[in-house]
């Protein structure tokens, strides 16, 4: 990465975006949780405290209720006692009694306060709660009650709960407990103050994760104490805490899903614009932008991208503008290089054989016999017309490239057309030119003389090409309203490939071989710009008995004479 002034690197897109993530994100939601968690703990704190005292008031009710509950019964006892006359009926009564009583362990009766406090301090070393009142004749009637029972009953609601509880008499002996342990036990009374206030829960002690309440009852003299011991509030706190690290977990990473999901398409749109940059840089001119479009991609992207695309598109074609005129003017060259070459070479020949003629005959120092003399006026009227030929045919060839070329149409007989070029056709070497023509060929609408151009074009193509001294057939039919002209020769079979190539300029059969054969290797292109100048067509055929046929295709006239 290339570095940019003090030392500091250029950063991606991507980086950035991690870079502003974490400053504007991470780092604030950090934060609240940090200080959320702090509230948390001072919420955790007061709930605990509020229901410490909720659970004293609570454990206080039960207490009263159980107490009035028994109170009552406890004097329906004492009352019954009174009319039973014998102390045998009494003591039976009591057993049958303390039997059926669910919570009591056990009634007895005692004559003297020395005795019932006795009972008392025992109860208290047992932790077996009691319950007595004084009958009419100065005994007192106590009803024992089962520690577990007791427990059960006054902690019913309580049984979930972990706070550590604890019933007090009036001298702070323990009547009954829930979750006891000794240790906290005698911690708690070490802290449980002097002087206490009455029918008010208080909290005392100076832990803040430790509340603990006492309630002190004035009828009866009871002190109730709940004690929230530090595991409690810690677990609670924990428990808030983890809940808080959760929600600001599931926070950042919803935030980086879809901060991830924005980046994911942003870097993937901005690559295709850098690569299609590249491309274009290195002349890639038909690389287009392909965004992957969502509701994510912004408005710019896409704007960015079409426009990079139609610049991309008029680049590529005024590119393809340009290779078409580069290969345009290579072949303009190419033709005019063909064209001296060709037109240097076609014309030396026939001129230097009428210039070597001339001179023979023109010479004074020699006697010339008259067959040789014909013989030389006709060589060179031979090459006379060949060069008229040559001429005609480059002439011709700027009005087929433009479309420009003229004829002049009317009815004419294939047969004169046949029988004229034949006579204007240099040399057969050989060849003898079969015509298949019926007397009743009806007439073709076409140009006289380019249709002799034409047919003495293929013939002297077929005698070049043909093989020794075989024959050239020309063969007439008619298909609907068209007149058909195959003119055949016999030679290799050629390539529909090589077929379709003939028509071009400058192109000879034997192009890819040692030249035997002399042509301009205009004649066929020259042949197809006349046929369809006259409105015909012309295709090129091969098979294994002729290996070149050139058919062409002519309109016949609509208004026929008879042949003659």
């Amino acid at each position: 990465m290339k570095n940019f002034g003090f030392g500091f690197k250029r950063l991606k897109i991507i980086e950035q975006i991690a870079i502003v993530f974490f400053i504007a994100v991470v780092i604030p939601i950090s934060i609240s949780g940090f200080i959320i968690n702090n509230i948390n703990q001072q919420s955790v704190r007061h709930q605990l405290r509020e229901s410490a005292i909720l659970v004293a008031s609570m454990v206080s009710d039960e207490v009263d209720f159980f107490l009035k509950t028994n109170e009552s019964t406890l004097a329906q006892i004492a009352d019954t006692l009174e009319y039973l006359p014998s102390q045998k009926l009494k003591s039976k009564f009591i057993k049958d009694v303390a039997r059926r009583y669910p919570n009591c362990e056990d009634i007895v009766i005692v004559h003297n306060p020395q005795e019932l406090e006795k009972i008392t301090d025992d109860s208290h070393i047992n932790e077996k709660p009691i319950l007595s009142t004084q009958m009419k004749d100065g005994s007192f009637l106590v009803i024992i009650f089962n520690a577990n029972n007791w427990d059960s009953q006054l902690f019913k609601s309580l049984e979930n709960d972990n706070r550590q509880i604890y019933i007090l008499d009036k001298n702070n002996h323990l009547i009954s407990s829930h979750n006891f342990t000794p240790d906290v036990f005698k911690e708690t009374l070490d802290l449980l103050p002097h002087n206490m206030e009455v029918d008010a829960p208080v909290l005392f002690g100076d832990e803040k994760n430790r509340p603990i309440v006492y309630l002190k009852r004035h009828n009866p003299d009871l002190t109730i104490v709940v004690n929230t011991t530090e595991n409690i509030a810690k677990k609670a706190i924990l428990d808030n805490r983890a809940k808080i690290i959760i929600s600001v977990l599931s926070s950042i990473l919803a935030m980086m899903l879809l901060i991830g999901f924005y980046m994911y398409y942003l870097y993937i749109n901005i690559r295709q614009l850098f690569k299609a940059v590249i491309a274009l840089s290195k002349g890639n001119y038909q690389r287009q932008i392909r965004l992957l479009t969502t509701s994510f991609t912004p408005y710019e992207i896409v704007f960015l991208a079409n426009e990079f695309n139609n610049m991309a598109s008029e680049i590529h074609k005024t590119y393809l503008q340009l290779k078409r005129k580069n290969v345009e003017l290579k072949a303009l060259n190419e033709f005019r290089s063909n064209l001296i070459d060709t037109v240097s070479h076609e014309l030396r020949t026939p001129l230097t054989s009428i210039q070597g003629y001339t001179s023979r005959l023109m010479r004074q120092d020699i006697v010339i016999d008259e067959e040789t003399k014909q013989k030389s006026l006709r060589i060179i009227k031979e090459q006379s017309e060949r060069l008229k030929r040559l001429i005609e045919d480059l002439l011709t060839i700027p009005d087929i490239e433009g479309m420009r070329l003229r004829t002049v149409n009317d009815n004419i007989w294939l047969n004169k057309v046949f029988e004229q070029a034949e006579l204007l056709l240099r040399k057969h070497d050989g060849h003898e030119i079969v015509v298949h023509l019926a007397p009743d060929f009806p007439q073709v609408v076409a140009d006289k003389g380019r249709l002799e151009q034409v047919f003495v074009n293929l013939y002297e193509n077929a005698v070049k090409y043909s093989y020794p001294e075989s024959p050239i057939l020309v063969e007439t039919s008619i298909s609907g309203d068209k007149a058909v002209i195959a003119v055949k020769n016999k030679c290799d079979k050629i390539s529909p490939k090589k077929l379709q190539s003939l028509f071009g300029k400058f192109v000879r059969l034997d192009d890819n071989m040692t030249r035997t054969t002399r042509g301009s290797g205009l004649g066929l292109f020259i042949v197809k710009g006349l046929v369809e100048a006259m409105g015909g067509t012309i295709e090129l055929n091969s098979d294994d008995e002729y290996g070149f046929i050139a058919i062409i295709t002519l309109n016949i006239a609509k208004d026929n004479e008879v042949n003659s």
